[in-house]
């Protein structure tokens, strides 16, 4: 019983030396960055990573690393050999998902396929040859209620297409005669102010490619995948 007391003791007087010392180094990592890297003086976080002697530096969603002085700055990934893990795209995922019930559907028109208990949130420019190919494969999905946000990303031209869409009586019918049908969409005009919100929301989520989906339960998937895989993450999310 005496052991595991001074056992208990020795820990409690290590953690309580390691505070200070881990701030005293993420104090040190901050000021010698900020001064190095002027771009670098709005660093989020300072937090320590497995490796031994190398910190995370997050700037937003942007994950970077450095020594325990910040004398070296170093971009790329971690892995974890043993559990085959890629723990810096992990983390990059945990930062930039969505809550789904936080989605801005306002600024989405929705299409519902069978009883429309499962959902997803797809985000595409209407220029986005990945996208059609999306589309096309996600016809197979039933029972879905999809979230669709325009977001034109590839060009002035997307932009245009965006707003017939937008402004079209029917959206979703003709967000299909021009993705899956290759119908051409007439002009259009009304407020397509959602579609400036859709990309500003994207911004800020670090949305940088089309088509990038969101499930029911956050999971993020940026590029088209196959239908069996959206039955898949659809199957998971319940």
């Amino acid at each position: 019983m005496k052991l595991i007391k001074i056992s208990l003791l020795a820990a409690l007087a290590a953690a309580s030396f390691a505070a200070p010392l881990a701030q005293a180094q993420e104090a040190t990592i901050r000021k010698n960055l900020g001064e190095r890297i002027p771009q670098l003086q709005k660093i989020d976080e300072v937090s320590r990573t497995p490796l031994n002697g190398i910190w995370e530096v997050r700037v937003g969603t942007e994950i970077l690393y450095t020594d325990s002085e910040g004398n070296y700055l170093i971009q790329g990934s971690i892995i974890d050999a043993r559990q085959k893990r890629n723990l810096t795209e992990e983390r990059v995922e945990k930062l930039t998902a969505v809550d789904f019930d936080t989605l801005p559907v306002k600024d989405a028109f929705t299409i519902v396929r069978g009883n429309g208990k499962r959902k997803m949130a797809v985000f595409e420019d209407p220029n986005c040859g990945y996208c059609k190919r999306f589309e096309r494969d996600l016809q197979k999905i039933d029972n879905v209620t999809i979230h669709m946000f325009l977001y034109p990303i590839l060009g002035p031209d997307s932009s245009e297409k965006s707003r017939n869409i937008w402004c079209a009586r029917d959206k979703g019918k003709a967000w299909l005669d021009l993705m899956v049908r290759d119908q051409a969409i007439p002009a259009a005009s009304c407020d397509a102010s959602a579609i400036a919100r859709n990309l500003e929301f994207g911004k800020k989520h670090k949305i940088t490619g089309t088509p990038t989906i969101f499930f029911g339960d956050g999971s993020r998937v940026p590029g088209a995948i196959p239908a069996a895989q959206v039955e898949k993450y659809l199957a998971e999310a319940k």
